[in-house]
């Protein structure tokens, strides 16, 4: 089995940053394509970012883009979501999430992965 395990969450005033890590276990990573989401009470999940098994390519959600960053160490078996400039908007459950990639540059902006992490609180005061 897969399990992700996602770290780096908590509480923090409007314009600061935060750096979640995902760690995968059990499987090899650098096969892997990732992706982060986040679920803000009341709302639907929502992508939020997602790199190619090498990092060389990335996305992201309009809305997060120019302050999320997300990038990945495969030596480390581990995804970051870089978050800077926060707002109150962005408080959420962020999930970490994991699939197989069919080809080598493979994003995906689905919610549709195979491998999915517990889910990390990150709030954001005004």
């Amino acid at each position: 089995q897969v399990q992700l395990v996602e770290s780096g969450g908590g509480l923090v005033q409007t314009g600061d940053s935060l750096t979640l890590a995902c760690t995968l276990n059990g499987r090899t990573f650098s096969n892997y394509v990732m992706g982060w989401f986040r679920q803000a009470p009341g709302k639907e999940r929502e992508f939020v970012a997602t790199i190619t098994r090498a990092g060389t390519s990335t996305g992201y959600v309009d809305s997060v883009k120019g302050r999320f960053t997300i990038s990945r160490d495969n030596g480390k078996n581990t995804v970051y979501l870089q978050m800077n400039g926060l707002k109150p908007e962005d408080t959420a459950v962020y999930y970490c999430a994991a699939d197989r990639a069919t080809w080598g540059d493979q994003l995906m902006m689905s919610d549709e992965y195979r491998y999915w992490g517990q889910g990390i609180q990150v709030t954001v005061s005004s």
